[in-house]
């Protein structure tokens, strides 16, 4: 027979105590080793395993004997190096061991947003980067904006590597805020899990068709009952309330123009004689009347025409 050893290998993003049924039996019942103390370590002799704390290849092998079975409990990194080393001594030492990967538990779909509130947290902790410190929700409102728009420029280039990059640009600028408002005054603080636990709430509480159940004919009912719970939550005065302002005027028209439509308010437009904010008005709904997005029609023709300029500089 052949020695085992097994590389037992987890997610430092879940709890120590969260392995596979056969990952338990197995640290039950044979030694286990490991290249330092960790939670995991602690976790495994509180359910009654032994773990031994070694450095270097050879503990391993002698733990297992010439015929039996020892586990390594990598640590939070994987232990690539300690692994890469076991495999190629067992290639120079071929028949002494048999060497398994096992995974006692895995990173679940989300787990990098762990890592990314973890850092987010080491930089504005004490010894962290003094500018985000310095930081507040109103000084990081223009990043928060430019991003959003780089992610647009991606998305209407058609570079979804680009857009991979400046999702996560602004990820950041959600992290980042979040984390600021951890620092507030105890009665106003809330942190990146009140900012999920929100959005958890509302995407349940506007998608009844798939939580509670009801009957949906098509898409269009969907986004009217969306329409239909988000007014009754909001408690909104007139069918312009919570209209971004800040937003560019093309779309900033369209917006008002879609929920005056959706509140079924016929209002005339304003005359466009001799009027500039009029006559771009009327083109917004024109757009509108034939399914076009005025903004991103111009946004195209202004690209379009800096090409132009480009190629007139060159002569």
């Amino acid at each position: 027979m052949t020695a085992r050893l097994v590389l037992l290998v987890t997610s430092p993003r879940l709890p120590a105590g969260l392995l596979t049924a056969q990952a338990w039996d197995l640290v039950r019942a044979h030694p286990v080793l490991a290249g330092a103390e960790s939670e995991l370590t602690a976790a495994v002799r509180a359910a009654g395993g032994t773990v031994t704390i070694a450095g270097g290849t050879d503990a391993l092998l002698e733990a297992a004997g010439p015929d039996g079975t020892a586990v390594w409990l990598a640590g939070p990194g994987g232990d690539e190096a300690f692994a890469r080393e076991l495999g190629l001594r067992l290639l120079r030492e071929s028949g002494r061991a048999e060497l398994e990967l096992m995974y006692g538990s895995w990173d679940p779909p989300g787990a990098r947003m762990l890592d990314a509130v973890t850092v987010m947290d080491r930089l504005m902790s004490p010894g962290g980067d003094p500018w985000k410190r310095q930081q507040t929700h109103a000084t990081l409102a223009q990043f928060l904006l430019e991003e959003c728009y780089e992610a647009y420029d991606a998305i209407e280039a058609g570079d979804l590597g680009a857009l991979r990059e400046e999702l996560g640009d602004v990820l950041l600028q959600v992290v980042l805020h979040a984390r600021l408002a951890e620092e507030l005054p105890e009665d106003e603080r809330w942190s990146v899990d009140d900012v999920a636990g929100d959005l958890v709430e509302k995407l349940i509480r506007r998608n009844p068709h798939v939580f509670a159940g009801t009957a949906v004919a098509g898409v269009d009912e969907i986004v009217e009952n969306w329409e239909q719970i988000k007014r009754a939550e909001k408690s909104r005065e007139s069918a312009v309330d919570g209209i971004a302002l800040a937003q560019p005027a093309l779309s900033l028209a369209a917006k008002i123009m879609q929920r005056a439509e959706r509140a079924g308010l016929d209002v005339p437009l304003p005359q466009a004689v001799d009027d500039l904010g009029a006559a771009l008005l009327a083109i917004v709904a024109d757009a509108r009347s034939r399914g076009l997005d005025a903004e991103a029609a111009l946004r195209r023709a202004a690209l379009s025409y800096a090409g132009a300029v480009r190629a007139a500089e060159a002569g």
